[in-house]
């Protein structure tokens, strides 16, 4: 796999931050875990359930030490999300991430849970399928250094 980075952008290897100093290609020989820094979310971007979901299996793809924990915190994430929603597409979706991230295939939920922000959105502004109690506050959000 074939990666390029601007000067200046970072990437999360294997728990390792690397940043490029000028315009490069990285290609990646064997299987690694990485995120590049466009897809990083940093804690205080938490701001919904399914960006602090996102957050958990961050964590468990650029932090390998802090995997197993990060791995119990997206389970009880998740069970609290499916018995929250009740929009099938959610729901079906859902699913399918606890499937992806249950082969290790962290990288994959990462994208799907991002693809399912639009949604998130439309369910807590319609204001149908949300309790307001997972309208997250600010002391509600994971932490973590990244």
């Amino acid at each position: 796999m074939k990666v390029s980075l601007r000067a200046g952008e970072k990437i999360y290897v294997n728990g390792a931050v690397l940043r490029a100093d000028r315009k490069v290609a990285l290609e990646f020989m064997n299987d690694v875990s990485f995120l590049l820094e466009s897809h990083v979310l940093q804690a205080d971007e938490t701001t919904t359930p399914l960006r602090q979901l996102y957050f958990a299996a961050q964590i468990m793809l650029i932090n390998p030490s802090a995997k197993d924990e990060a791995n119990r915190t997206f389970k009880r994430m998740l069970s609290a999300l499916l018995g929250t929603f009740s929009n099938p597409q959610m729901l079906k979706e859902l699913k399918l991430i606890d499937e992806v991230v249950c082969n290790d295939r962290i990288f994959e939920a990462l994208k799907a849970i991002r693809s399912l922000y639009a949604l998130e959105a439309q369910i807590m502004s319609d204001n149908i399928d949300t309790p307001i109690s997972l309208k997250t506050s600010q002391s509600n959000r994971p932490e973590a250094t990244v």
